[in-house]
């Protein structure tokens, strides 16, 4: 399970998560500073993978495909945004 209301602190956008995708290794900061707002054009670097989620926000972002604490990457600043 994972909080679906993740904001960045870093560039106070909120974190999108998309299921079943991981990120293109092509991905880089400039491509989600220009497209974070527009889904369309986010889709153009994501694979389809049964299982995975792809997060971003402006700054940052990853791809999971196993269980894991995202508290641990302390080049994250993400937190909850709140319930």
């Amino acid at each position: 399970r994972t909080c679906d209301q993740l904001r960045c602190t870093a560039c106070d956008f909120r974190v999108s998560l998309f299921n079943d995708y991981i990120w293109d290794q092509s991905c880089d900061y400039l491509f989600f500073r220009y497209n974070m707002l527009e889904v369309s054009k986010l889709r153009a670097k994501m694979i389809k993978k049964k299982g995975a989620r792809a997060y971003a926000c402006q700054c940052s972002w990853r791809s999971i495909d196993e269980v894991t604490d995202l508290q641990t990457d302390k080049q994250l600043r993400w937190v909850c945004g709140k319930h």
